[in-house]
């Protein structure tokens, strides 16, 4: 089964855009392996709040990210 697992900053995408993100990557693997994939990837969206997660050791957040 495919599988993706993408993390976003909270509060950055509206449902309608997630539904989008995860038809592409849906979209992505069919590509790749054919309509015989569709029925079975799984694409989780998991949003990673403020202070959540870090790059180079630098703890991101909005103001970070230019969502303040």
């Amino acid at each position: 089964m495919p599988y993706a697992n993408l993390k976003i900053p909270a509060d950055t995408l509206t449902p309608q855009s997630k539904k989008r993100l995860q038809d592409a990557v849906t979209d992505a693997f069919v590509t790749v392996y054919g309509e015989r994939a569709r029925p079975n990837t799984l694409v989780i969206v998991e949003e990673i709040a403020d202070d959540g997660w870090s790059l180079g050791g630098t703890i991101l957040n909005a103001e970070l990210l230019g969502r303040s």
